[in-house]
């Protein structure tokens, strides 16, 4: 066992584990005023279900076994995973710390899909969806990308979760609010952010607690960790550049709402790539993510009538799929693996494993979680009625209020 990776890891899961109150604050600032403890609540409660399903059976599931879609119950509450030793083939970690590690991931994604539905959707059947899905979704995704499933035997690479974190939780993001159905006023009314600077706040405890997610996965204090924080922080800083150039250009001025989006774009795009691909190219792909984030979302989604609330399809679909592809493109000889590099080193076997991977995740995921909502339906309400949409879910779902209510601002 190696100390220096040891401690690196431990700080690395940290990290991760904030990122998922983070998006609680940068979803509930751009929520209105009267759903932010509402939209906070749906994220920062995976931190209790996603935390507790990942020790009983998400481990075992994700990461025993030599299955091509799931794993097996040999690690059940982390039976047989140790604290001192590693049987991890390479890894200088006891296995309960990359199972730990492994742990954050579960949560933030969990968390990333609650955005698409925020503001009409019942606290109690999100609540059972997200427990169904971890274990129909996420684990058997994570098994096949990470733990030698389907995915990693046909070729495809993820550095640290475009398939498994991203793609998967937009998507299903999606199908969530096609199921659920618009808000009450959606196109009758303008909706603004409630409180800016909590979009900051939440955009920058992401951005901080990306290292830990895209450096950590290298699961060593060495070279490729430096890299994929390297190449991290690189993506981000260029889309927020894009992102801010887009809006200068299209609506004359830059947004703080816009610069925070561009951002979290650009760390959704490399997260796929960022121990593959060189630093060069981190540039280019946190600068093209961005118009295509921004075309989805300020075009695309309107005309197809798809009310993603706060765009988690959008930023993170789109922009996972992007990443996945740049990824089949960008990957260097240096740091490829069997697969192979990317396309403009002149092969193509890498491209291909990685779209056919993109499509499997977006069909599976989405078959799956319309499945689920719809079973969930059959037994319990999945939307709130129209007076309590009305008077806000801070108060019908959780009789709380985050400030004082005032004539007009709650409408």
């Amino acid at each position: 066992m190696d100390t220096g990776s040891i401690a690196f890891i431990l700080i690395c899961a940290a990290l991760v584990f904030l990122m998922t109150p983070g998006l609680a604050f940068f979803y509930g600032g751009l929520e209105r005023r009267k759903n932010i403890l509402n939209t906070m609540m749906m994220a920062i409660s995976t931190l209790g279900i996603a935390a507790i399903l990942w020790i009983a059976i998400g481990y075992s599931l994700s990461f025993s076994g030599d299955g091509s879609f799931i794993g097996n119950f040999k690690h059940l509450f982390f039976a047989g995973v140790s604290e001192t030793k590693g049987s991890i083939h390479g890894l200088q970690i006891p296995d309960a710390l990359f199972a730990g590690f492994q742990m954050m991931f579960a949560l933030i994604t969990t968390a990333i899909l609650t955005g698409s539905v925020v503001g009409r959707m019942k606290f109690s059947a999100i609540f059972i969806f997200i427990a169904i899905w971890s274990i129909v979704v996420y684990y058997p995704l994570a098994h096949m990308v990470w733990g030698g499933g389907f995915l990693s035997q046909i070729g495809s690479i993820d550095f640290a979760g475009g398939n498994v974190v991203h793609i998967s939780s937009g998507i299903s993001g999606l199908v969530l609010a096609y199921v659920v159905g618009k808000r009450r006023d959606y196109k009758q009314s303008e909706y603004r952010p409630h409180n800016i600077p909590f979009v900051v706040l939440g955009a920058g405890l992401l951005w901080f607690g990306w290292f830990g997610f895209n450096a950590g996965s290298a699961l060593a204090a060495d070279g490729l960790a430096i890299h994929a924080l390297l190449t991290t922080n690189t993506a981000a800083a260029s889309a927020m550049l894009s992102w801010m150039l887009i809006e200068k250009i299209t609506i004359g001025k830059p947004s703080v709402i816009g610069a925070c989006t561009g951002a979290v774009v650009g760390l959704v795009a490399i997260t796929p790539g960022a121990g593959f691909v060189s630093l060069w190219s981190s540039i280019v792909i946190g600068a093209l993510v961005s118009p295509f984030c921004y075309f989805f979302i300020s075009v695309i989604k309107h005309k197809l009538g798809l009310d993603d609330a706060l765009d988690a399809f959008g930023c993170h679909g789109i922009g996972g799929i992007f990443g996945g592809i740049m990824t089949g493109i960008f990957t260097t000889p240096e740091l490829a693996l069997d697969s192979g590099a990317g396309l403009i080193y002149g092969s193509t076997k890498l491209f291909i494993a990685q779209l056919e991977s993109i499509v499997f995740t977006l069909i599976f995921a989405a078959a799956a979680s319309f499945v689920i909502i719809k079973l969930i339906h059959f037994f319990l309400p999945i939307r709130v009625t129209e007076r309590e949409e009305a008077i806000g879910l801070d108060d019908s779902e959780h009789d709380e209020t985050a400030y004082p209510t005032f004539m007009g601002l709650d409408s």
